[in-house]
């Protein structure tokens, strides 16, 4: 009888669904058994539980556990089956070597004997070690067709941990994060920000289906789920109809989606400091006016240069022409003209696609017009005269875009100025710009007539209505 004083354990699962690593721990027992029928001390187990050994992901313990192979601390091997062992041939061939190496010749299985150190041994290893990977490729596959058919019956897909809004079961809503969910649609849907909305949740003490604070990005899919609109989605593709109750209505997902993917577009990222960033003009030429400090005092300004592009001769302290443009967006929500601009007007999704689409089409034309530039395969007039339209193009677009977006804004909001007015200071900005700008098109800024005047002369204001 061969004796080590130094034998390794190696166990692994490739799928613990309780999580409560039974399968492991059946392995090892039946390997200690082995262990003590030769005679073998164990000197370590080394486990890898709810990991493959066929897809190439890393097991730390078999990585040890050869690290200590190699540096001689280690006699003999056991483990259940050697397809716990790899199920990749060439994941075998690295094994047999650096045992080779260490004088390693001691390979015990529970459920066969075979010995490494000689030709037929390494025959039958390589044998089993084809046949498993053939058999991983199978059963990977028919998973695959599996959970495709568990999708397309608009079955939920399992999980241990169960998605906010729904029970564990994945079926039942919980109405009060159900409640939460349709709150946080609404509110983003009208200008709010995801951090204004994860910094909520936290005042309100509601916290994630793991029991943490909420971070943007997980918010961020929450609210493009499918699921929560009772749609059953399978790699990224809606292919059914859910068996569970939605939250939200298909067509606000739609939206939803929609103006996530808007927002990727123009790329908005720093907090808001500015209500009218953006929607003012310079009256001298016609450029945008950009928000700047001086010290203490916040202003809209006209920059000149090759990055701005404007005369640089006009400026406006914000404060004031942003309190007489609020004040002017709040009586025009209360106007008939607003009622009549809203009457019959439904933000189409399909329009709003079709406008998104063709946004980041022309964007991606423009990029690839700017590097033929660059690259000197077109000359500065051939890329003058094809940039002209595109970016026309693009102005228009964007504003079809905010035209879409502004009926959502709106709701509730048309007809209720006095209300708003006496809440609007407990709104958050990006709130109160995004009702501006679903409002204002944009306002000129003329140049001022005088000196020395501490409020906004309205006279200097020429405003723009979208609506």
């Amino acid at each position: 009888m061969t004796k080590s004083a130094h034998a390794a354990i190696y166990a692994r699962i490739s799928r613990d669904v309780t999580g409560e690593g039974l399968g492991v721990e059946r392995q090892l027992a039946d390997c200690r058994q082995l262990a003590a029928d030769r005679g073998w001390t164990v000197a370590e187990e080394y486990v890898d539980n709810d990991i493959s050994a066929y897809k190439g992901k890393r097991r730390p313990s078999y990585e040890r556990m050869l690290e200590d192979i190699a540096a001689g601390q280690r006699d003999a091997v056991i483990v259940y089956n050697t397809d716990r062992l790899t199920r990749r041939p060439i994941e075998l061939e690295e094994f047999v070597q650096i045992c080779e190496s260490a004088g390693v010749q001691q390979f015990a299985t529970v459920t066969a004997d075979i010995n490494l150190g000689n030709d037929d041994g390494m025959f039958m290893a390589r044998i089993l070690a084809a046949v498993a990977a053939k058999e991983s490729g199978r059963k990977s596959e028919r998973q695959k067709r599996k959970a495709r058919e568990t999708a397309e019956a608009g079955k939920p897909n399992g999980g241990n941990l169960r998605p906010f809004g729904y029970e564990r079961d994945q079926l039942t809503v919980v109405e009060s994060e159900a409640v939460v969910v349709r709150i946080l649609a609404g509110r983003y849907l009208a200008g709010e920000s995801l951090m204004s909305l994860t910094s909520w949740l936290q005042e309100e003490g509601v916290s994630s289906v793991a029991g943490m604070p909420w971070r943007t990005s997980a918010l961020r899919q929450t609210l493009t789920n499918p699921r929560i609109a009772g749609l059953r989605a399978h790699n990224g593709e809606v292919v059914a109809t859910a068996v569970w109750p939605a939250i939200i209505t298909p067509a606000t997902h739609e939206q939803l989606v929609a103006m996530f993917a808007r927002k990727k577009v123009t790329g908005r990222r720093a907090p808001r400091r500015y209500l009218l960033s953006g929607l003012l003009r310079c009256g001298k030429c016609g450029n945008k006016l950009f928000s700047a400090a001086r010290q203490d005092t916040r202003r809209y300004v006209c920059m000149s240069g090759p990055d701005h592009g404007g005369c640089g001769k006009l400026t406006i302290v914000a404060a004031p022409v942003e309190e007489w443009l609020a004040e002017a967006v709040l009586l025009r929500v209360d106007s008939p003209a607003m009622t009549d601009a809203l009457a019959g007007r439904v933000a189409s999704d399909e329009r709003h696609a079709a406008l998104l689409a063709s946004l980041e089409a022309d964007r991606a034309q423009a990029k690839e017009l700017a590097e033929l530039w660059s690259a000197k395969v077109i000359s500065t007039e051939e890329w003058k005269a094809a940039r002209e339209p595109l970016q026309t193009r693009i102005f228009n677009t964007d504003r079809q875009l905010a035209q879409l977006t502004g009926t959502n804004t709106l709701d509730g909001v048309v007809g209720h100025g006095e209300e708003l007015r006496t809440s609007w200071e407990s709104l958050n900005l990006t709130r109160q710009a995004a009702i501006v700008a679903a409002v204002l098109d944009y306002a000129t800024i003329t140049p001022k007539t005088s000196s020395g005047r501490s409020t906004v002369d309205p006279n200097r204001i020429i405003a723009t209505w979208r609506l």
